[in-house]
């Protein structure tokens, strides 16, 4: 359910903010009071006009009443309420779609990340040239099991990416505006907004940030992120690199397949100018396999350079960072 924007009836545009800080929630209702009063008192203390906005990705519990609570003593608070459950990345995305600010922080709703950090990353996003500042949970208080699995994840994305940062599962990011608008992310694509705002020519950063164990609540961290994750990575690495040049992914990989069958076959021939007998020999099918399998992958190649030239919208081929006259 959305909220109400102030003026609405009136037909106006709602005012510019300086901040919003988003926060996607799921049966966060025993964190949400304490979060609200800290990160307003920030919001305070730097002079900022902000808004605080929760996105309950489907709660079960009283999560939207808490919030709505919090909007009676404080206006800045505001809630959009999905339907049903869609995932960090959807409710990310109604944050976006539903922000004033001209500056959008991201955080978690559960008190591990720490509002009085929000300066710091606001200040780094200032100062520097930078679009988006990652938050890095430097000292983890999490289990060990997700500590050794987050150290994994990270060192991969970092090394086949190029993207140099600790931290990618930080939630905890600073962002200008128009990275959220331009970096479209969808499933579990949240975690790699860092290495698609890079590819479009954002400037990335990062610095060290508090984070706190989970006091109240269980964490929704599964079992299934150990297969979604380089699985997302994959795809992340696909879309970035071969979105608008699918034949440079395909066409090396076929033409290889293609020249070692040849080599195959072509050897398979010397032998039978020498009177070499090739009904009995795997090695004959094993060449021929890699030659057809070798054109097929070229074909794929072709055809999704054929969708891509259909479908191409110039627009979609760069990101302007700034306009004059």
């Amino acid at each position: 359910m959305r909220s109400p924007r102030r003026n609405s009836d009136a037909g106006a545009e709602p005012t510019p903010l300086d901040v919003s800080v988003l926060v996607p929630v799921l049966n966060e209702e025993a964190t949400v009071s304490s979060l609200a009063e800290r990160v307003l008192v920030n919001l305070d203390a730097m002079g900022a006009r902000g808004e605080l906005l929760f996105i309950d990705d489907g709660s079960t519990d009283g999560t939207s009443d808490a919030v709505r609570r919090e909007h009676e003593r404080d206006p800045r608070v505001r809630l959009v309420r999905l339907r049903r459950n869609f995932g960090k990345a959807a409710a990310l995305s109604a944050g976006v779609d539903h922000a004033r600010g001209r500056i959008l922080v991201t955080m978690d709703g559960d008190l591990q990340d720490d509002p009085d950090e929000i300066p710091r990353l606001l200040q780094a996003l200032e100062d520097g040239p930078l679009d988006l500042v990652s938050g890095w949970k430097r000292t983890r208080r999490d289990p060990l099991r997700r500590r050794i699995a987050s150290r994994a994840f990270n060192w991969v994305t970092r090394t086949l990416s190029n993207v140099k940062l600790h931290d990618f599962n930080s939630g905890f990011k600073a962002y200008r505006r128009e990275v959220l608008e331009q970096v479209a992310v969808y499933g579990e694509l949240h975690r790699y907004i860092p290495v698609l705002a890079s590819r479009r020519g954002f400037k990335v950063g990062e610095i060290p940030v508090a984070h706190h164990p989970r006091r109240v609540g269980r964490s929704r961290y599964g079992w299934d992120r150990s297969y979604k994750g380089p699985v997302d990575l994959i795809t992340v690495l696909f879309i970035s690199r071969f979105t608008r040049r699918p034949l440079h992914l395909f066409g090396p990989i076929g033409l290889i397949s293609f020249a070692l069958g040849f080599g195959v076959c072509a050897y398979l021939a010397a032998l039978w100018f020498t009177g070499e007998t090739l009904s009995n020999r795997p090695l004959l099918q094993l060449g021929v396999l890699l030659m057809v399998l070798g054109i097929q992958i070229v074909t794929t190649g072709l055809i999704g350079e054929l969708i891509t030239f259909k479908n191409f919208r110039r627009h979609d081929s760069y990101s302007v960072r700034e306009r004059v006259g």
